[in-house]
């Protein structure tokens, strides 16, 4: 039998930038309902930029919006099992090893900051429209992006060849 090995300082502290951008996250949801008008793009960089407050039922890009309503559960329990199980590895992740507790702590701020308007309001507020010419990025917000940010750094961490030990 087997016992897993603990780090003398693990990288739960990394949970407080997940607390920031929390924050950070619903503080820019907070004004984008308070300013914009519901479905209407206000432009904010002409070619490339919008402002557009949506309300996203699904996951990215709208995955799901219209199947019904179980969803809305079952992104609640995703949100949760995903976030539960990157802070568990937190706690088994050395504070120091940054490439992995960096992504970690930023999919769990995705998470949890969707999983929040989902407690809220039942669905999520986007409102970032990125777009070139006649093609349009799905509207996003600061949660979405750090899921997205965090899936690529893990990824790309997991490919690059680390140092050997000493």
């Amino acid at each position: 039998m087997s016992t897993a090995v603990m780090p003398k300082s693990n990288a739960l502290p990394w949970l407080w930038l997940s607390a920031l951008l929390i924050g950070l996250d619903q503080a820019t949801k907070w004004l984008a309902v308070a300013s914009l008008p519901y479905q209407q793009q206000v432009g904010f960089i002409p070619g490339f930029w919008n402002w557009h407050l949506t309300h996203n039922t699904g996951a990215a890009f709208s995955f799901l919006a219209n199947a019904g309503g179980w969803q809305h559960g079952f992104f609640i329990a995703l949100a949760t099992l995903i976030s539960v199980v990157l802070a568990v590895a937190l706690r088994r992740v050395a504070r120091e090893d940054w490439r992995n507790a960096f992504p970690f702590a930023l999919i769990i701020a995705g998470a949890l900051g969707n999983l929040v308007d989902r407690l809220r309001f039942g669905f999520v507020v986007d409102f970032v429209e990125w777009y070139a010419g006649d093609f349009y990025w799905p509207v996003f917000n600061l949660a979405d992006s750090c899921i997205v940010v965090g899936a690529v750094l893990m990824v790309l961490y997991s490919l690059v060849q680390r140092e050997p030990a000493a």
